[in-house]
């Protein structure tokens, strides 16, 4: 197989995101994000990445750090909660329960943890965020749990929604109608616990103890109860990384894009390839890679659409469309040549345009729409590679195809049992 033009393997932490071809430096992506975002780091743990710099994350598999990193880019959003790692602070009304502060070690490493504590009446034991608050809309709200002699809590919004979390293995129970919700292992018996709701008003975030995972007002013993830590609330379809706002007042991390990589000596007009291996949040939202001359009329598109789990391939106005899990890492690559275009997903070839007039004139690779000001990849970037003339089938699905069933298991973050 020939060596590609352009390969970005993420790597390095800087205020550009580096290739490793060209080794110039020419297929370095500009990047920009103006506020403090947090990563996973290689340890497991979440840590906080200055202003300007990407974020290279690692994905977690049963709360243990797997593989290498992927650069990881989201959209603006701001966590509307004060305090959320304080929960000593009056801001956090305890109802049936107390807060013992810095009481365990959290998903940062420090020994910054609180522990709900319940009391001993025969009530409901909670605590909640304080008024003022006000999101309507989409909602998503997140809490990191462990359990501490209690081994369930259960999450709501101010509607009393929400869902119960088994802390002990690891699993949601008890869903509300209208409520999506998800639990991610953070290692060291750490849970990440979050809940979505779509079209409603939300200003309270409630961490419930539970003695079951099915009752939230019960006789408490009190000394059992869960530690928690960076409490979450945004307006959005899901929950984004974590956002510390641990001071009385909101916090925002911007949006963060990655664009400008190639010139038009690493393009050719005539023939090439261009491999992607990600994943993106499957929310409505058109998410796209591309190669251009700033322009659509010449422009070569991968395009994660707002079609549910839907992928269309653009060039020169005609497509490709694929459906499959955008949420799971997928490798994809895309062949063009006049008249000879076609799109592979994981090893198989899936689409074909016998008909078609390449662009003209491309000279630069963004996680974006051509313009730069649309459709910016918000997801998971594993690698990119771009080869400057047509590979042979059997290249295409030997680049695009899992070595292994454990590869692809893992690649995809699925447990096997």
């Amino acid at each position: 197989m020939a060596k590609p033009k352009l390969a970005l393997i993420p790597a390095t932490i800087g205020t550009k995101v580096y290739s490793v071809l060209p080794s110039d430096g020419d297929g370095d992506f500009a990047f920009t994000r103006a506020t403090a975002g947090t990563r996973i780091n290689s340890l497991g743990l979440i840590e906080e990445v200055d202003s300007g710099k990407n974020r290279l994350n690692y994905d977690l598999l049963d709360g243990k750090v797997y593989g290498c990193p992927h650069l990881l880019l989201e959209p603006a959003r701001t966590n509307l909660l004060k305090y959320s790692e304080s929960f000593s602070q009056s801001y956090w009304t305890k109802s049936g329960s107390s807060i013992a502060s810095n009481n365990a070690i959290s998903p940062d490493g420090s020994l910054n943890a609180s522990k709900l504590v319940e009391n001993t009446s025969n009530s409901a034991h909670r605590i909640l965020n304080g008024s003022g608050l006000s999101v309507s809309g989409n909602v998503s709200m997140s809490v990191f749990a462990k359990k501490g002699g209690r081994n369930f809590i259960r999450l709501t919004n101010n509607n009393l929604v929400g869902a119960f979390f088994d802390l002990n293995n690891g699993v949601v129970l008890g869903v509300s109608s209208g409520i999506s919700a998800k639990i991610e292992n953070f290692g060291n018996d750490w849970y990440r616990c979050s809940i979505t709701q779509t079209g409603v008003a939300a200003e309270r975030l409630i961490v419930y103890l539970s003695n079951n995972g099915i009752d939230t007002s019960y006789q408490g013993d009190g000394t059992s109860g869960v530690y928690i830590w960076g409490a979450q609330l945004e307006a959005g379809t899901y929950a984004t990384s974590y956002i510390e706002s641990n001071s009385n007042s909101t916090t925002t991390r911007n949006a963060e894009v990655a664009t400008g990589s190639g010139n038009a000596q690493t393009f050719n007009d005539s023939e090439g390839v261009l491999m992607f291996e990600g994943s993106a949040k499957n929310d409505a939202v058109s998410k796209r890679i591309s190669i251009s001359d700033g322009s659509f009329s010449n422009r070569i598109s991968l395009d994660y659409t707002q079609v549910t789990n839907t992928f269309n391939l653009y060039i020169s106005n005609k497509f490709i469309s694929a459906v499959f899990n955008v949420e799971t890492n997928n490798k994809l690559a895309f062949k063009y040549k006049n008249n000879d275009c076609s799109l592979f997903l994981n090893g198989f070839k899936v689409g074909v345009i016998s008909s078609v007039t390449v662009p003209v004139g491309l000279d630069t690779l963004q996680l974006t729409d051509a313009n730069e000001t649309s459709s910016p990849f918000y997801g998971n970037t594993k690698q990119i590679q771009y080869f400057d003339s047509v590979l042979a089938d059997s290249e295409l699905e030997e680049l695009t195809s899992w070595v292994s069933f454990q590869e692809m298991a893992n690649g995809q973050l699925y447990t096997i049992e």
